[in-house]
């Protein structure tokens, strides 16, 4: 097999049709004089974190609160290291998103008055299942978006220090794509699979985040010099065992407590109840010997059993399916829970490229917005839109007085040859299967995985920065039979190099800020006084230079 080239040129490239993608890309068709091309790895009418629906807005300022009180209880949950700026620049557009997918024809709950129904102090309950399509549907509409289903984007097209398009293939044709831009806006969500998972082999894809982000955003803007930050705070879904399925929608739904195996409520013993200290205070009750533990669902009315069998309907169908398959239900017997393997994520964290308040890179040209974005944890869906919104208007702005910039045909024929080699390569020590296993367990053993309770050490992470080094050289000997296995390939090689960024953040903070998320068993206690920063880095000939910057407030107005 031999991938052929092609050459489009376009206004404005948006990579990933996700949630903030698409959101991007509706906002930016509004100027029709410009014409937009969305590549989407799998099918935009179900790809991302969206895929499979969701039953809650978890970003919403609800009644009572503001923009303002949104922003310092992020800063709370993740002990003051978040960009107030991006926060709360985020906060204010919230509301106005959520009105925009309601007119696009979401299903939003409302009570008796009208009013949206809240399912906390920052949530609003949704019919959510059909979001994606809803979102998809919207672009569709649009008469100057064409959207390329089935295209792996692998790297940027980068000239002068500054971004004119992307490189990508076919994973349904032999075609390699060399895509032209005025400006590029990347939204392909963060990294799942670096980890060993918690349900290995055969059902290893029963994960929390998308097993389909695989971190190639992250990665394509370390190989292109972007500055990247906040890797080191991982993140660790707290989730129902087995089937992966959100603890919230209980926890949250029906105002449910986590209890341990003699049915005491735990969680306070060892702090506040933030989203972190559910998950490290389940881990503790485990390793006391007080587990397992459970949210409590027995006894709740029957009304309110119905209401999560829907709910899970709506999002994670596995759950309601084990309770009719056992012949049980939440009323009959507490639903137990589990940490997930860690994740780089910059929706709930704050993993991801180091942007401005316009939602600018480091480099010229490149844009970032939802879970690719940095520095502003606990967006979820709506500020994935807003962050989309944000980086559509300004990329409208940067171009208008642009023209495509271009490569001699060397160039593209260059890249296309690395690309096709790997149908060429000999059999080497490695399947692609076998390397992706190996990856998993060098992060699981020495990087802080679920099998060592998420803790670290100085000296396994040194030993893990080896052998990812290692597996980077042998993930170029990998052979692929087809597009679909090129495509495997290409996720484990974004996948690596964004564990190396993340094994440097993690020996750089030297300290254990977030528990769980980052614990540094060198490191046990918390220093505002060395640690109260962010920890970037940039990549330079094959290393990763840290760089360590100040707090940035909410009215600082930082701009690069």
């Amino acid at each position: 097999m031999r991938l052929n080239s092609k050459i489009i040129k376009t206004d404005i490239l948006i990579i990933g049709g996700g949630a903030a993608g698409a959101f991007a890309g509706i906002k930016a068709s509004e100027d029709k004089n410009i014409n937009i091309v969305i590549a989407e790895k799998a099918n935009i009418k179900r790809s991302g974190c969206l895929a499979a629906g969701v039953n809650a807005l978890n970003a919403y300022i609800t009644e009572g609160e503001t923009p303002e009180s949104f922003l310092e209880y992020v800063k709370e949950e993740f002990s003051g290291v978040i960009r107030e700026d991006l926060v709360y620049t985020i906060a204010k557009r919230l509301n106005s998103v959520t009105k925009d997918i309601e007119d696009a024809g979401l299903t939003i709950l409302k009570n008796e008055e009208g009013k949206y129904q809240s399912r906390g102090k920052r949530s609003i309950k949704i019919n959510g299942e059909n979001i994606k399509p809803i979102l998809a549907d919207a672009v569709d509409k649009r008469e100057n978006i064409k959207v390329i289903n089935g295209l792996n984007i692998i790297d940027y097209i980068v000239k002068d220090n500054k971004v004119i398009g992307a490189y990508g293939f076919s994973i349904k044709e032999e075609v390699f794509y060399t895509i032209y831009s005025k400006a590029v806006i990347c939204t392909t969500g963060g990294a799942a699979g670096i980890y060993k998972p918690n349900n290995p082999s055969f059902s290893r894809h029963k994960m929390w985040y998308s097993p389909f982000n695989t971190g190639a955003g992250y990665a394509m803007g370390i190989r292109a010099g972007a500055e990247m930050t906040t890797f080191e705070m991982r993140f660790i879904a707290l989730r129902c065992k087995d089937t992966i399925a959100p603890t919230g929608t209980i926890a949250q739904g029906i105002r449910t407590p986590q209890i341990n195996k003699a049915g005491e409520q735990y969680v306070k013993k060892y702090g506040k109840a933030t989203t972190i200290n559910r998950l490290h205070s389940t881990l503790m009750e485990n390793l006391h010997g007080l587990g397992p533990c459970y949210l409590k669902t027995e006894g709740i009315s029957k009304e309110q059993e119905q209401d999560l069998l829907k709910a899970y309907l709506n999002m994670a169908p596995s759950q309601t399916l084990k309770w009719i398959e056992n012949n049980t239900s939440p009323s009959i017997e507490n639903v137990e829970i589990e940490g997930t393997e860690p994740y780089i994520v910059g929706g709930h964290t704050a993993s991801g490229y180091w942007v401005d308040t316009k939602r600018r890179t480091t480099l010229e040209g490149l844009f970032a917005a939802g879970d690719v974005a940095g520095g502003s944890p606990k967006k979820y869906v709506t500020g994935c839109f807003a962050e989309g919104e944000i980086a559509a208007e300004v990329a409208l702005k940067f171009i208008k007085s642009l023209n495509n910039d271009e490569l001699n045909e060397d160039m593209i024929n260059q890249k296309l040859n690395e690309v096709n080699k790997f149908f060429t390569n000999e059999a080497g020590e490695y399947t692609i299967e076998e390397l992706e296993n190996e990856m998993q367990s060098v992060m699981d053993e020495y990087a802080g995985g679920i099998s060592k309770y998420y803790r670290y050490t100085e000296e396994g992470l040194k030993i893990a920065r080896d052998k990812i080094d290692i597996l980077s050289k042998k993930a170029k000997e990998l052979r692929a039979k087809d597009a679909h296995e090129l495509l495997f390939i290409h996720e484990i090689i974004d996948r690596l190099v964004v564990a190396k960024v993340l094994i440097e953040h993690l020996r750089t903070r030297k300290e254990t800020r977030w528990k769980c998320y980052e614990e540094n068993m060198d490191f046990p206690e918390k220093d505002d006084k060395n640690w109260l920063k962010y920890v970037n880095s940039v990549y330079e000939e094959g290393e990763v230079k840290v760089i360590l910057r100040d707090l940035v407030g909410k009215d600082e107005n930082y701009e690069h």
